[in-house]
This record gives structure tokens, C-alpha cells and sequence, in this order.
């Protein structure tokens, strides 16, 4: 939500400077410091305590609000903002990927409203942008200004060590790594709190959280580097990661957009929609398509930011890039009209936004640049052609001063043509005049032209380069300094004109940095459709399902485009947990990397590497995947990975996407699989999607029978007993991994002693037999089965309420349904029944045989009996997807069944492979 725009006043802004605070003094009862100032608002009267706010999000509330910002000093801005909330003990912080406007950070502020705001001393003397546009867009709201020493991210780090629930410490340490704009914002807010306003916190007494900016994804800072979105893992130079695969982009600022996107997604559906639909026209108009690939005005956000700065002291060279900047932006305005021609017959929103965006407002700024620069004037690479641009770059009759010393300008550079020409004609010699910065005017002679001579005595500061030998003269000597005094001269009599005609545009920064935005924005989504021409993918949906068909991973593709073998993707909420197994090397962090990646490709407005695609929108992703030890934080492997997973527990909820990969294998087996079951279960009552892979075979038995779990595995091609040797078919399929004894296998590989395998396998197999049988005559495993296959009947049906089908397709659809879940739910009785008879007969075995495991003994129960033909049929009416007569009951028939991307998976729950097609 854009904020209104306010009038500035003389009143509306609170600038005060305060004396050096003392050092901090960590002690364990840290008395409060008081802070004897005599500091006093822009009026003269002294500074009073911050007002208190009455909220008007969600009715009135009393409060005292401290809110300290930070920024960096890049062109692409990254902004730092910590709130203490003094009435409620909250501490919020979060760091914010923003634009040339800060239409985030304007909006957190206006979210939070704080009663006073914290800006550093060297952010205020001169001005940065941010403090400009917070002193127009906040008025009411005082800024102070602290010293720069206490932004520090150390004493940030401490503070949230000391003051932190206890709980809370390690996740919150975990969110704010690589956020050093934030961690800094709460070390300056707690100490100006501690210092001026003489409160202090007990320890871990401060509820502190870290926030996303509104409106995006959040991705912590190990998903970021797991899953390569910004860097390659192994080659910080490759361009073998998320980033380096979409960015085709032509300007810098469209590549800070693509970067800036990638780290945070977008959640808003009608944003990502947009995209999509202007993705689509450029990827299908071609004539379009190369016309906005052409042709591309040079990126000057960082022009404009050097427009906004004022030094407080100029200088001759600061007068000359005022100079340079008039004239850059001046080739930048004439520029800009080509884009919105490329896009006259644009039908989408985006790419009509784009278009409308640029004439307009590029109008005003073109009239005044053209009432005080010369037309003809532009910009030039070469030193002496672009200080002649400066000279004549305001036009004549402006100043008649500036006239006269324009004229004394040529005559000085005549006079230096002049003496070169009568020399060379003296000496004979073929003398050449150059020009550089340093040096100004001096004289290039070639060595051939002085044949068997001596370099004559006129010459100076003489030196030799390969055949040829660059000098001066004491004439061209006295030359150049009148030529650079009747510069200078020139450039201050020019700076007023140029002064004035800057203060002028200033007031109109605003439309061009939007003008900026909207071309990275047209530049970002051509640098999609150029991949999406060259490579097959495809527009994804935005539904409640996420379902892939065909999908593959953008990274691994382009490094093994023609070995890549695609595979399926489906998850619901009654298979938001999948657990993936399968051999090493199969294939199983490939997969569920490929689905992360995919989602964020989706959630940015690009197409996906897919036949076929659908995506919930997300708001977290977390990914749990690198076994790295984390030398700074004096951490093991398995320490690091409890410490990230505990991060994710914290904060996951239903809207975030978790991909999770051999938890657990840092330590020891049973401890491993015990804290894998753990988390599964937590996940699970998340409601989150979750890709789990492991090689924890328990794991997949355990949870299989639980609501909301799916097993899947990578198939492989074992070869036999009588061959050594294992294909990985990289195919996903349903249930658990169908070799069992994959790990003996990959030892008879490595030709492990044949008598050692027979007896692991012996082992192995009477293990794994006495599991099953208890398995599956559990009671409890048996009433699971059918309560999970009873809840995906019902997640189908409404599926199928809330389709699309005409009512053939679905009357046809329903039969085959009903006929599955009979067929499935008879098969769960027969396994039972058959289950608990081979029980009984193992038992009596092992009795003639003198042994008996009583302690294994499974529950005794009778196979669940009733369910058949009818009440499956009486289900499905209950649910309300058929009438008694068959006809169609509150489906929608607007006729087509493509834009339901439901459809394709319905038939998850019968007996084929979920993920078949």
C-alpha cells in the first residue's frame, strides 16, 4: 500500500546531534547511563520526550515506539530497521531489499509508527536519500541522529545474547546472520534507549523476533547459500546458480532487481499474475520481444543518487561532475522514448504500466534540461572531447560573462594548435598534438621522423614509448595552464546555471526513479522470456495444490542438459509430508532442491522448467540440506544442523515450504533417527510442505501410516545377485524404496567377502520379516490405513467440487474413485487378515522351536469388518460430490478443465503411482 503523500513544513522534522555517549560497560547489573544534553529542535526549543502514538491499525494504543534505520551505501539500497516497543518490551528487526523510492521501508513504518526515529550522524551531514524522503513521507514523526560508533553489529549480537528470551537466542542469532543493516539498528536503539532515555532491560527479558518485509518470502541466509540461489557452492565466479541462470538482463539495475527478487519473492498473487501474463506476451511476440532487447537507455540510479547528495563544500572537480551528471541525464531522457514505442500494442497490465509510465513523466525534466544545455552537447569517453562538452554545455547567452571566458577558452587552444603547427614547420619535423588529463596538451613524435637526430633542445619532459616519444614544450607548458585556468573559469561561471537547472530536477527525482524501476522491471521480465524461448518451460498456476509434471532442476539441467531425467511432483495437505528414500546418488537432493528452486522461480513471475506446473503461494522456505561445519560459530556439523533445524521449528507454519535433507546423520544412528521421527511429527502439525529425504528406512515405515504422509523413493536398477554392479534410474516413484538391503548391495559392488554378505543378509532378512509381520497386524497401523485413505477421498471430492469437470467427465471420474477406494479399502482388510494368520503361525513355529519373542508380540485384534461397495458409494454422496441419481451437485461448468490444475493428479488416491499422469 503506497503511502499518501504529506506536505513538508519548517516544524516537521527533528533533527538533534548529540555529544559522544561513554562506552558500553558489560557488566552483570549494567546501571543505566544518563546522558546530560543540551540538544534542541530545528525551532531552538530544547528536545522533549518522543510523543506517544495512538495506532490506527486496529484501534488506539498508548505507546512508546523507538525505531532506528540504517542503510547502505550501494546503489541498490539495503535498509536495516529495529523497533523497541517500550510499553509492550518487543523488539522487532528486519532488513529490507528495497527500491530507489523505499516504498518497503515507508511501508513498515507506517505499519509500525514510531514515535521517534534513529538515523546515524553521517547519514544526516550531507543528506542521504533515505533521510530526505523519511523527513518528506513522516513528519510527524522526529528523527534524531546518534553518533556512527554505535552501529556496531557486535554489541547487536550481544545485546540479543543478554537481553533474548533464552528460548529465543539461538534462532533469533540464526535469522540475523548476514543481516548486519538490522543487527546494527538494534545495537544503536538499545543504547540511545539505555543512555537518553535511562531504561534498562533485565536479562532476557526483551521479546525479540526477526520479521520479513511485507509482501515477500522469507528466505534465511543457510537456504540462500544451500540452495545456490545467489553463488555457486563449489565456484563463487560460476554462473551455476538461480542468479546466474535468469540473469540475461542488459542494464545493472535490472540485474539488482533480478537479485533483489530471488532473495525475496513475491506473496502477492496479483503481482506474480501480472508478470506472468506480461512473460507470456513478450515470449510470444517476437517482433516485441527483440525490440525491448534493443536499444536500452544506460542504467543511472546511481546518476540520480549523485544528483540528490550536496557536498558541503564544493570544488572545481565537484563543478565538473555536476556537469557530467546534466549531461548523462540529458542522453538518458533522450533515450527513454524508444521503450514505450516497443511496447505500443502491449496487452498485459505490467507491460502497460511500462508504457504509460515513460513519456509523461520524462517531460518536464526534458523542458528544463533543454532550456539551459546546449542540444548538440553529449557525453564523451575521450578527455579532451568531454571537457570541451563541459566548456559549451550551457547555452550561449545565459551568461554573458561565461561567454567571454568560453571565447578566451578557444583562443588558448588555437594558440596551442598554432605553436605545434609553426614548430613542426620549423624543425621539419612531423610534430602531432595529443591530449590527456594529467599532462593536458604534449607532443607525440615518432622515432622515424627523427632519423639519425637528437631530439631538439625545445623539447621537455621528454619520454620514450616503443617508436615513438611524447614531450613538451615551455611554450605548450605555459599554454596548457591559461587553457586550464580559462577552464575553471568557465566551470564556475557555468556552475550557477548548472546550480539552479539540478534543484530544478531534483524536484522531479521521484518520476525518474520510477521510470528507473519500471525498466529494471521490463528489463527483468525480457531477460525471462529469453530463457523461456531457448528452454522449455512452462506458466505455472497459483492454486492450493502444488503439482509438477515433468519438472526438472534449472541448475542441474544446464550443466547435464542431455543426461537430465525430469520427474513429478504432487502435494496437498494430505500429503504435505514426503518422505524420500533411495540409494546414494540416486537422485534424492536433486529432487527436492528442484522443488524449492521451482517455487521460487514461480513466486518471482517466471516460468518453471515443467510440462506441466502448479504452486500454492509460499511465504517461508527453508531448506535444511549442507552438513558444513561452522568454524566461526565453533560449531559441528551436527550442532549446526540442530541449530538450523530449531530455527525452522520456531518459525514454520502452513504457508511455508521446508526441504529437509539427512537429518540426523551427525550422529549416532538411534539418536539420529529419534530426532528425525521428532521433527517429522513437528512438521507434520505444521501443516507446512515438507520434502524429507533420508536414508532412515525406519523413518518411512513409522510415519507411513500417518495422516498427511507420503513415502516416495528414486528407483534403481540392482542388476541381480550374480552382477556387481547398481543403475540409478533417477525415476520417482511411489512408496519406499523398493530395494531394501540397497547398503548390501553397494558392498557386493565394492566386492565386500562373500561369506561376510551371506551373513549380513541372514541378519538382515529375519530383521526385516519379524518388522513387517508386526507391522502389518498392528491394529492401530490397520486403522490408519483406512482413516488416511478415507481423508484423501475427501480431499478429492472437494477438489473435484471446486473443478472445473463437465459433468460426464466427472459422473466418469466419481465411478472410477468409488471403485478404487473399494478396491484399496478391501485390500487393507485381506492384508490384515492375512497379516495376523501368518503371525499365529510364526508363533507356533517358534514355540516347537523354543523360542518365543514375547516381548514383540503384536496386539491381537480382529480385521475391521463393513466396509464395502455401499458405504463407500454412501461416502461419496455424504461428501456431496454425486446426488442420488448421479448427476453433479455445486461443481462449476464454465465448460473447460485446463485451468484446473487439480485435474491432471486426481488420481492420486487409486491404485496406480500417485505421481502418474
Amino acid at each position: 500500500m503506497a503511502p499518501k503523500s504529506r506536505a513538508s513544513t519548517s516544524y516537521g522534522t527533528t533533527t538533534t546531534s548529540y555529544p559522544s555517549y561513554p562506552e558500553r560497560v558489560t557488566s552483570t547489573t549494567r546501571p543505566a547511563t544518563s546522558l546530560s544534553s543540551t540538544g534542541r529542535t530545528s525551532s531552538g526549543r530544547p528536545k522533549t520526550r518522543p510523543r506517544t502514538a495512538a495506532s490506527t491499525l486496529g484501534g488506539f494504543a498508548e505507546q512508546q515506539l523507538i525505531c532506528a534505520v540504517s542503510e547502505s551505501r550501494g546503489i541498490s539500497p539495503t535498509v536495516g530497521l529495529a523497533f523497541v516497543n517500550l510499553s509492550t518490551t518487543e523488539a522487532v528487526l528486519c532488513q529490507i531489499c528495497d527500491s530507489q523510492t523505499y516504498v518497503r521501508t515507508l511501508h513498515k513504518l507506517f505499519v509500525f509508527e514510531p514515535t521517534e526515529i534513529l538515523f546515524m550522524s553521517t547519514a544526516a551531514n550531507p543528506k542521504s536519500k533515505l533521510y530526505s524522503i523519511l523527513e518528506t513521507n513522516v513528519p510527524q514523526c522526529p528523527i534524531t541522529v546518534i553518533d556512527r560508533k554505535y552501529w556496531s553489529e557486535t554489541t547487536g549480537v550481544e545485546y540479543i545474547q543478554q537481553l533474548a528470551f533464552k528460548q529465543d537466542v539461538e534462532a533469533i542469532k540464526v535469522s540475523i546472520g548476514g543481516n548486519y543493516f538490522a543487527t546494527c539498528c538494534i545495537a544503536a536503539v538499545l543504547k540511545y534507549i539505555e543512555l537518553q532515555l535511562s531504561v534498562v532491560f533485565p536479562f532476557h527479558s526483551l521479546r525479540i523476533k526477526y520479521e520479513p518485509s511485507e509482501g515477500s518470502m522469507m528466505i534465511d541466509l543457510p537456504t540462500i547459500h544451500s540452495l545456490e540461489l545467489i553463488q555457486n557452492l563449489e565456484n563463487a565466479k560460476s554462473k551455476d546458480c538461480l542468479f546466474g541462470l535468469l540473469n540475461q538482463t542488459l542494464t545493472p539495475m535490472g540485474s539488482r532487481l533480478l537479485r533483489s527478487n530471488i532473495l525475496q519473492p513475491s506473496t502477492e498473487t496479483d503481482i506474480i499474475k501480472k508478470r506472468y501474463d506480461a512473460l507470456e506476451e513478450l515470449a510470444t511476440k517476437e517482433d516485441m520481444f527483440f525490440a525491448t532487447r534493443q536499444g536500452w537507455p544506460n542504467s543511472i540510479d546511481h546518476l540520480l543518487v549523485q544528483i540528490i547528495i550536496v557536498p558541503v563544500k564544493t570544488t572545481i572537480q565537484y563543478w565538473e561532475q555536476s556537469i557530467n551528471n546534466i549531461i548523462l541525464l540529458k542522453q538518458y531522457v533522450k533515450s527513454i522514448p524508444p521503450v514505450p514505442e516497443a511496447l505500443a500494442n502491449a496487452r498485459s497490465d505490467l507491460l502497460g504500466d511500462i508504457r504509460r509510465c515513460t513519456p509523461e513523466m520524462i517531460a518536464d525534466v526534458e523542458k528544463l534540461i533543454d532550456n539551459t544545455i546546449n542540444e548538440d552537447i553529449m557525453y564523451s569517453s575521450q578527455p579532451l572531447d568531454l571537457r570541451n562538452q563541459r566548456t559549451y554545455a550551457v547555452k550561449s547567452g545565459v551568461n554573458g560573462l561565461l561567454d567571454v571566458a568560453r571565447q578566451t577558452y578557444k583562443e588558448a587552444n588555437a594558440d596551442a594548435y598554432q605553436l605545434i603547427t609553426e614548430l613542426s614547420q620549423t624543425l621539419e619535423i612531423n610534430l602531432e598534438l595529443k591530449y590527456d588529463t594529467a599532462r593536458q596538451y604534449y607532443v607525440r613524435i615518432a622515432t622515424s621522423e627523427l632519423e639519425d637526430r637528437n631530439l631538439p633542445d625545445v623539447f621537455i619532459n621528454a619520454f620514450r614509448k616503443k617508436n615513438i616519444i611524447e614531450c613538451q614544450t615551455l611554450d605548450l607548458v605555459k599554454l596548457n595552464q591559461k587553457i586550464l585556468d580559462s577552464h575553471h573559469e568557465v566551470l564556475q561561471m557555468s556552475d550557477r546555471s548548472i546550480q539552479d537547472l539540478t534543484d530544478n530536477v531534483r524536484g522531479d527525482i521521484a518520476p525518474l526513479f520510477r521510470i528507473c524501476e519500471a525498466i529494471a522491471m521490463l528489463d527483468m521480465i525480457s531477460s525471462f522470456a529469453q530463457l523461456v524461448t531457448t528452454l522449455d518451460y512452462c506458466r505455472p498456476d497459483l492454486t492450493d495444490v502444488l503439482a509438477i509434471k515433468s519438472g526438472r532442476h534449472p541448475i542441474r539441467e544446464k550443466i547435464h542438459a542431455d543426461r537430465f531425467i525430469p520427474n513429478d511432483a504432487y502435494a496437498t495437505q494430505q500429503s504435505r509430508l514426503q518422505i524420500i528414500t533411495g540409494c546414494n546418488m540416486s537422485g534424492k537432493s536433486t529432487y527436492i532442491r528442484s522443488v524449492a528452486l521451482m517455487t521460487v522461480m514461480a513466486q518471482i513471475g517466471c516460468f518453471v522448467p515443467a510440462v506441466y506446473a502448479s504452486f500454492p503461494v509460499r511465504h517461508q522456505l527453508f531448506a535444511r540440506v549442507s552438513v558444513d561445519d561452522s568454524i566461526e560459530a565453533n560449531v559441528s556439523t551436527f550442532a549446526a544442523e540442530m541449530r538450523e533445524t530449531a530455527f525452522i521449528l520456531r518459525n514454520v507454519d502452513k504457508r511455508s515450504l521446508v526441504i529437509v535433507d539427512e537429518l540426523g546423520r551427525g550422529t549416532s544412528t538411534r539418536d539420529g533417527l529419534a530426532i528425525a521421527l521428532a521433527v517429522a511429527e513437528a512438521l507434520i502439525e505444521s501443516r507446512a510442505f515438507v520434502w524429507f529425504a533420508t536414508h532412515f528406512r525406519d523413518l518411512a515405515h513409522v510415519m507411513a501410516e500417518r495422516s498427511g504422509v507420503m513415502n516416495l523413493h528414486l528407483a534403481v536398477d540392482m542388476g541381480g545377485a550374480e552382477e556387481d554392479r547398481i543403475t540409478m534410474l533417477y525415476r520417482i516413484s511411489n512408496g519406499c524404496v523398493e530395494e531394501e538391503h540397497y547398503g548390501l548391495a553397494l558392498a557386493r559392488v565394492v566386492h565386500l567377502p562373500p561369506h561376510v554378505l551371506q551373513v549380513a543378509e541372514k541378519v538382515s532378512g529375519k530383521i526385516a520379516r519379524g518388522l513387517e509381520r508386526r507391522k502389518n497386524g498392528s491394529k492401530v497401523v490397520s486403522l490408519a490405513r483406512r482413516r488416511k485413505l478415507v481423508l484423501s477421498l475427501k480431499e478429492q471430492l472437494v477438489q473435484a467440487k471446486e473443478g472445473n469437470m463437465r459433468r460426464r467427465v466427472l459422473n466418469s471420474w466419481v465411478k472410477r474413485l468409488q471403485d478404487e477406494f473399494v478396491v484399496r479399502m478391501s485390500a487393507i482388510d485381506i492384508e490384515a487378515a492375512a497379516a495376523e494368520e501368518e503371525i499365529k503361525k510364526s508363533e507356533q513355529v517358534e514355540g516347537e522351536d523354543g523360542y518365543s519373542d514375547v516381548s514383540a508380540s503384536p496386539e491381537r485384534s480382529r480385521p475391521w469388518e463393513g466396509i464395502g461397495s455401499l458405504n463407500a458409494v454412501r461416502t461419496i454422496e455424504q461428501a456431496g460430490a454425486l446426488h442420488p441419481d448421479g448427476r453433479s451437485a455445486r461443481v462449476s461448468s464454465s465448460g473447460s478443465t485446463s485451468d484446473n490444475a487439480v485435474l491432471p493428479f486426481l488420481n492420486h488416491a487409486g491404485t496406480d503411482s500417485p505421481l502418474s499422469i
